[in-house]
């Protein structure tokens, strides 16, 4: 039995490490995607049970992926191979470079997406009744997935209705990035998709991406961050959580990190607060995040491996459940920012030592 799947893109990530991207000549290379990295985190951090369903070309850049999902211990068995034609002319794997940033310089992405073999999934594609009959218990996607061209949106809303009709839990993060949909409708265009989607979510990660008219709109203060979630809370009544990460940035290298969520059933809860953050690579942080919070949702206190049920139909959910899962989100994707790659290199006890009011000292 399989306990988390997500929907997503999985790209090969190209890390000039402390140098720029248009003068390196040597790269470190990742596997990473919003959606993967959260079943990613929540297979190697929390040890259950993922798989990732996405598309690939079938040739040697598109196995190199395979074997780095395949090392993270994420289930390949759903992956859709395509036909590799030698140039990527009818589909190809999706590239993306990532400088992390140091001091005044913030990081950059430059992805190489366009015309992936995922971004050409349509609905029919993948046997979503299958997949869920086998026992899964909850179904992660995004908006970048949905972001990636009109056929994936299609495909996001069959495979959150067909996990809904399962009883499966599903999760959604808008995730927004305007790369995607420059030419496409923009940021209005996003929106819409996000409201159509997140329509189908019992939580939403990343809900604060759901206020104002449009995506980045609005700048939500702290003291605002409340009455933004309730405000979001009007547009999707059916959602049992909507959580966030909190972001200040300084500089590219510290960082105030922390988290909220509210919920019909106990109102506005925050999480922890860690002002001072140092960064080493941020990217993937708020899927280290959404892995936590998955987590700490799956499993009650003393429930060890996951065996508890979701948020929704049947699991009860108070403050303190939901304040301990915003803390697995928020120190999960504290640590993620200390190593490179878009994944989690920590462990389910560094995170709990943390939450615990562990220090960075040296443990021999």
């Amino acid at each position: 039995m399989t306990d988390v799947i997500s929907l997503g893109e999985v790209m090969l990530r190209f890390d000039p490490g402390e140098g720029r991207i248009r003068t390196a000549r040597t790269f470190q290379v990742w596997e990473g995607g919003g959606e993967y990295n959260v079943v990613r985190g929540l297979r190697r951090c929390f040890g259950l049970r993922t798989a990732v369903v996405t598309a690939l070309a079938d040739n040697a850049v598109g196995r190199l992926v395979e074997d780095l999902i395949l090392q993270g211990g994420v289930d390949t068995s759903l992956i859709r191979w395509v036909p590799a034609d030698g140039i990527g002319r009818t589909a190809r794997n999706g590239l993306n470079f990532v400088e992390r940033g140091y001091g005044i310089r913030g990081a950059l992405g430059v992805s190489d997406r366009a015309g992936t073999a995922v971004s050409q999934l349509r609905k029919g594609d993948v046997d979503w009744d299958a997949v869920f009959s086998a026992g899964v218990r909850w179904f992660h996607t995004g908006g970048i997935f949905a972001g990636l061209s009109d056929t994936t949106v299609d495909v996001a809303d069959e495979a959150m209705t067909a996990a809904r009709r399962h009883g499966v839990t599903v999760s959604y993060d808008p995730n927004y990035r305007p790369s995607l949909w420059d030419g496409r409708g923009g940021a209005e265009r996003a929106r819409e998709v996000d409201l159509r989607l997140a329509r189908h979510a019992d939580v939403v990660v990343g809900a604060l991406g759901l206020a104002g008219p449009w995506p980045g709109a609005l700048r939500v203060l702290a003291d605002e961050v409340q009455d933004a979630l309730v405000a979001v809370a009007e547009l999707l009544p059916q959602a049992e959580v909507l959580a966030t990460t909190l972001r200040d940035v300084p500089s590219a290298g510290v960082n105030d990190w922390s988290s909220a969520a509210w919920s019909a059933r106990t109102g506005f809860v925050r999480g922890p607060r860690m002002p001072g953050l140092h960064v080493l690579d941020r990217i993937g942080s708020g899927d280290a995040f959404a892995a936590g919070l998955i987590y700490g949702l799956l499993t009650g206190d003393g429930d060890e491996g996951g065996s508890s049920a979701g948020v929704r139909p049947t699991g009860p959910l108070d403050a303190a459940r939901l304040h301990r899962a915003l803390g697995y989100g928020t120190v999960h994707g504290a640590l993620a920012m200390t190593t490179p790659g878009d994944v989690s290199m920590t462990s389910l006890a560094e995170v709990e030592a943390l939450m615990a009011g562990g220090s960075a000292a040296v443990r021999r």
